[in-house]
């Protein structure tokens, strides 16, 4: 199990997002949560490429200043149509991304980073999210609650949210925001190397 693998590390989650501490804490992870600060500049990268690119950042920023630490780097987007959705800036762009996604697929990938003194681990989750479609009004009473404000998508699956999802391919976890399942087979061959 988890906590059994990593229990004689020091861990580090470079992320300042509630529900990946959450999602640990609830297989019994110990770590201590700093939040990176990096700039998440796309210049012309694909989805996949790009969410690598922001979790490796994120763990080797937090690396500098905790080199004897397993460090976890984490970054979960929402795509459509090659198009990567960030988080929403204000309530009318809220309203925009869920008009976007409503009655359609879309997918979220999230990128994981394991780093180790000179051991690195990448790897991605996908999962594929159906919309129902959804009305201006449900749009607009849903960003009435704030729960979009700080989501890739503008939406949270494990609150509200979840009213306009029909069903999902993949990894539950992954569109919560962090995907247990993947960081469990990363951490296993992370020990046996």
């Amino acid at each position: 199990m988890l906590h059994n693998l990593l229990k004689n590390e020091n861990i580090v989650l470079a992320s300042r997002s509630p529900r990946r501490a959450f999602l640990l804490e609830q297989v019994g992870m110990q770590f201590e949560q700093i939040p990176s600060h990096i700039e998440e500049n796309l210049n012309g990268m694909q989805p996949d490429d790009f969410v690598l690119h922001c979790s490796n950042k994120k763990a080797e920023e937090i690396q500098k200043s905790h080199t004897d630490s397993l460090i976890i780097g984490a970054d979960t987007i929402v795509v459509l149509n090659n198009e990567i959705i960030g988080k929403p800036q204000n309530d009318e762009d809220a309203f925009q991304i869920l008009k976007k996604l409503s009655g359609k697929c879309h997918e979220v990938l999230t990128g994981v980073s394991i780093l180790f003194h000179d051991l690195q681990l990448s790897d991605i989750a996908k999962t594929k999210v159906f919309f129902k479609l959804i009305s201006d009004e449900d749009i607009k009473e849903y960003i009435s609650t704030g729960e979009p404000m700080d989501k890739a998508g503008a939406y949270g699956i494990q609150g509200y949210g979840s009213q306009f999802i029909d069903k999902i391919e993949g990894c539950y976890f992954n569109v919560m925001g962090f995907p247990i399942p993947l960081f469990y087979e990363m951490c296993r061959k992370f020990k046996s190397e």
